[in-house]
């Protein structure tokens, strides 16, 4: 193993900043489940996983060539805000009509979803408003109840292990199933997601 695999987050990005692409390297490998534990609730209600996938990671290069170790935030913290801020602004810029349920849903975060997944109380720093953020808490919290209630026990493990950033290979092997039949959990989960949005049955923005 490289030695700068046991570096800590900081010390690679001093790295990076002086030019080191190893380090880069080893820090996006490092932070690529954080990016699709931000990225997957926002799939489920309605967009495009790849291309989310792809604003996310653009998010994390961000934050690993631009982070300041001489800022209180660690970088885990800067990284999270960074990539958060990026699917923000890709979603508020998405305004066709087929991504009408996808804007109306902005406010699906992973935290409300599972207790385990990372911290995001910087989020003022991604330009959100108090207001705003306490409404999507209660909208969130309001869409989780309602879908929920429609999962089976199998589709809730699912949904679980698949916020908290896992592929569906690495969930198939914690539950004991085939990928496949995971994939079509996943899927059976986005499509109740969709069917809770667009009834309305929760309090929207």
């Amino acid at each position: 193993m490289n030695s700068a695999d046991n570096l800590t987050d900081e010390n690679l990005c001093r790295m990076v900043a002086s030019g080191d692409r190893r380090a880069e390297e080893i820090l996006v490998s490092r932070y690529t489940r954080l990016v699709r534990t931000c990225a997957r609730p926002y799939f489920l209600a309605g967009g495009d996983s790849e291309d989310l996938t792809q604003e996310g990671m653009l998010g994390l290069l961000k934050a690993v060539r631009e982070f300041n170790g001489d800022k209180d935030a660690s970088f885990r913290t800067f990284a999270e805000i960074c990539i958060r801020s990026r699917l923000y602004s890709a979603l508020r810029s998405a305004g066709r009509e087929k991504h009408q349920v996808l804007n109306q849903s902005v406010s699906l975060d992973t935290p409300d979803f599972d207790s385990n997944s990372y911290t995001s109380g910087t989020n003022h720093l991604a330009q959100r408003d108090p207001e705003d953020a306490l409404i999507d808490r209660e909208h969130t919290a309001a869409l989780l109840s309602g879908v929920r209630k429609q999962l089976s026990e199998f589709e809730a493990k699912i949904l679980g292990y698949y916020l908290n950033g896992l592929s569906c290979g690495e969930i198939a092997q914690e539950v004991g199933r085939p990928p496949k039949s995971v994939d079509n959990a996943v899927q059976r989960i986005r499509r109740k997601v969709a069917q809770q949005i667009l009834s309305g049955e929760f309090s929207s923005r």
